[in-house]
């Protein structure tokens, strides 16, 4: 079976959605909640321990109902089905798309060509867990009987990415073992990670899919050069890991054969996180704590697939990024989690959906006419505040925004709680009503100003307000929520895909810079410059003299 190929503004809910658009797009939220007193109910969903408020929104009740209409005409339930059910879904390359069976339950089915995947899945499991409980408790050890000390995870995109993001995210529930990871090619980044490890007790855990990747081999290779001048050769093999389906270029690269966890053609990098790419993430919590995360994300696939549009999290908030995407022109979305622990999801979530979703051609294989993809950014709350939202509050743009808070701290200092989300609450109920002239007079008249000093300073200090956000709140920030949480971003992406009639997993914008990279290393090591541009010349005329 094919995904439906749908044309998304060849349909009926498309052209219903441009007459609403007309008829809604400079009504304020201020107006809205005063003609709708009971919006705060009618659009927000309760899930679990989540509490997701799109009440602040540019949208009522019409709109919302638009957008549900054209999730269903663009046959998005029937692509749902596709999906969990292992149809080759990414059709370019061939492949199903199933990181949702890595967080399944042993007793499930999820079949592939025929074959039902799960047995295999759980047996990687048993794999992680018992590799991770022997590192953990010390009872495998290093070449010269020393506990490890230091897990050193060596990847690239999704192989660092995921596991960087969930361990850091994670840092409460760590154990003793301290997590290092080395991505960029950047030899600076490797040695400088590298230094004041002791070779006797750190264990490397080699990501790439192929094996083959550029980036991951070479630093790969710098950390084995640096681990031999301190070790027999042959101790290799109990000092490097790898996960990988390439077994003769791991093996010829000194790891042993019992020492590679396998991975499959339909985990997708920027999804596998969830597979044994998330080795790191299992030896720095505990595998307790990667199996409660790999929960969390089942229950947020089950809500996905099996729950009415209008109440399931990834389809409105997917459809929510399409209304300010396709009709409000709105060509960022900034996500703001109010956690420390949670920095890097942004960054997560760039490349999750920049590269899933930055696509130009669609499904039949021609060139779309409408805008895909949103271009995502953010940092954590309450730093963000003093950087970015000046703009999001008073500049030109429209940036829609996403909070996400969590309800109790894990020290629970509740002096720093309360505070956090203070400033939690009171950013989207600031971008949501602004400030008029008038208040701004009244607050201005209480200093005892001039009239000329009134008159200065009042434009500048209006707010327009009318700036849209949406609230995730959840009780704690525990292995099974953030679980949930990535998962709801992941499906999110899915119900994009499927909308905009792109695929959303393959990555081919990835592979032309990697091509000219290859060529363009060979003339640097000979220093045979061909032909180029006359800037590319120039700049490698100046890097090689």
């Amino acid at each position: 079976m094919t995904l439906p190929a749908i044309n998304p503004t060849t349909t009926k809910a498309w052209e219903a959605l441009k007459s609403h658009f007309e008829n809604i797009k400079d009504v304020h939220l201020k107006d809205l909640f005063t003609k709708h007193t009971n919006r705060a109910n009618t659009l927000s969903i309760s899930w679990n321990d989540f509490y997701v408020d799109y009440s602040k929104n540019r949208i009522d009740e019409t709109t919302k109902k638009l957008l549900v209409d054209l999730a269903k005409e663009v046959k998005l339930d029937e692509a749902i089905q596709q999906y969990f059910g292992g149809s080759i879904i990414n059709e370019t390359e061939e492949r199903a798309v199933l990181h949702s069976a890595l967080r399944a339950p042993s007793n499930h089915t999820v079949t592939v060509d025929g074959k039902n995947v799960i047995p295999e899945v759980t047996a990687v499991k048993e794999k992680i867990k018992r590799f991770s409980d022997q590192i953990i408790s010390g009872s495998l050890t290093g070449h010269t009987g020393k506990a490890f000390t230091d897990i050193v995870n060596i990847g690239i995109g999704g192989s660092d990415l995921g596991p960087a993001m969930i361990t850091e995210s994670l840092e409460f529930y760590k154990n003793h073992l301290n997590v290092h990871f080395i991505s960029n090619v950047d030899g600076d980044h490797v040695h400088q990670n590298l230094k004041g490890l002791d070779p006797e007790t750190t264990l490397f855990v080699v990501v790439s899919k192929t094996f083959s990747t550029q980036e991951t081999l070479s630093n790969a290779t710098t950390a084995r050069n640096w681990f031999v001048q301190h070790a027999p050769k042959e101790a290799v093999s109990k000092h490097f890991v790898a996960v990988s389906s390439n077994i003769p270029n791991v093996t010829n690269f000194g790891i042993a054969e019992d020492n590679i966890f396998p991975l499959w053609d339909w985990v997708g990098g920027r999804f596998s996180l969830w597979s044994a790419v998330g080795l790191s993430i299992s030896l720095s919590v505990g595998y307790e704590n990667f199996e409660t995360l790999l929960e969390g994300a089942h229950e947020m696939d089950e809500h996905f697939k099996n729950t009415a549009f209008e109440e399931n999290i990834p389809v409105i908030l997917g459809m929510l990024s399409i209304w300010y995407n396709n009709f409000f022109n709105a060509e960022s979305e900034a996500i703001i989690p109010y956690s420390q622990y949670l920095h890097r999801l942004p960054a997560y979530l760039q490349q999750g959906i920049m590269e899933s979703n930055g696509k130009s051609v669609d499904r039949n294989g021609d060139p779309v006419d409408y805008q895909t993809g949103t271009i995502i950014w953010g940092e954590p709350g309450t730093n963000a505040q003093h950087a970015f939202f000046q703009l999001i509050h008073q500049g030109t743009k429209l940036i829609p925004a996403e909070f996400i808070g969590f309800k109790h701290s894990l020290f629970e200092d509740q002096d720093h709680q309360d505070k956090l989300m203070a400033n939690f609450f009171a950013q989207t109920e600031a971008l949501m009503n602004g400030k008029t002239e008038a208040e701004v007079l009244d607050e201005l008249k209480s200093k005892n100003l001039s009239e000329e000093k009134l008159k200065q300073l009042t434009p500048f200090k209006i707010f327009d307000g009318n700036k849209p956000t949406t609230t995730l709140l959840i009780d704690k920030l525990t292995p099974k929520s953030l679980g949930a949480l990535v998962s709801m971003y992941e499906q999110r992406i899915f119900v994009q895909g499927i909308v905009w009639n792109i695929f959303s997993y393959d990555q081919w914008g990835v592979e032309l810079g990697k091509q000219l990279a290859t060529k363009i290393l060979s003339e640097i090591n000979t220093t045979q410059v061909s032909d180029h541009d006359s800037s590319t010349q120039a700049l490698l005329k100046r890097y090689l003299n």
